[in-house]
């Protein structure tokens, strides 16, 4: 079957590379058959509304690449449907770069980590913006209530391809969230030591000679 991702990313010099790097005979197979890793499943669904952050790449009028991240509650990064993704755009420093690269060419990847399990999401994708005060259903879905910032405007995205990377290389890493339930027991432990240590002080302060 056809690797939908591998499709749009494998391009000539690409198929050099890895004619060149030996890795080519492997990857050619893929790219024979119906396409597939097009429509989000239940696996990528589940990823992407964990997730509290990803990367955004596009590309200028001139040719650079660029990187941003965006942040926000876990699951900010909506999935409206097997081939939609979208998201309320916050208000950051205003420079309005990825806005003014992809209002020229609307393509994007989009880098979804999960350093804890150590696995990576790839998405290829075409961003749309969107006035969510003319379209109050979709601000609806896009905006986190009670989360204190300003959505500037609506991102929904059309996803052309995924991918899921392997493990290899990524360092774990733990947010405070994630570590919160290993570290209730130590914390409780704490706590019952300082109330013990806070009642042998005060024995000893009154067993001491006036």
């Amino acid at each position: 079957m056809t690797h939908r991702f591998l499709e749009i990313a494998t391009t000539p010099a690409v198929k050099a590379a890895q004619e060149a790097q030996g890795s080519r005979r492997s990857y050619a197979r893929q790219e024979e058959g119906e396409p597939h890793n097009h429509l989000l499943g239940e696996a990528e669904a589940g990823f992407i509304a964990t997730r509290d952050s990803f990367y955004l790449a596009s590309v200028s009028e001139t040719g650079w690449p660029y990187l941003q991240h965006r942040g926000g509650p876990a699951g900010f990064l909506r999935v409206l449907d097997e081939t939609t993704l979208g998201f309320a755009d916050l208000r950051g420093n205003r420079q309005y770069l990825s806005l003014g690269n992809l209002t020229a060419d609307d393509r994007l990847c989009l880098f979804l980590m999960d350093y804890g399990r150590k696995a990576r999401l790839k998405i290829f994708g075409r961003a749309q913006f969107h006035d969510l005060a003319a379209e109050p259903e979709l601000a609806r879905r896009l905006i986190v209530p009670g989360y204190r910032a300003v959505p500037e405007r609506g991102v929904t995205i059309k996803v052309e391809a995924f991918d899921w990377n392997c493990p290899q290389h990524i360092t774990p890493r733990f947010s405070e969230a994630e570590l919160a339930p290993a570290l209730a027991p130590v914390r409780q432990r704490l706590e019952e030591l300082e109330v013990e240590n806070a009642r042998l002080r005060a024995e000893l302060a009154a067993r001491a000679p006036a």
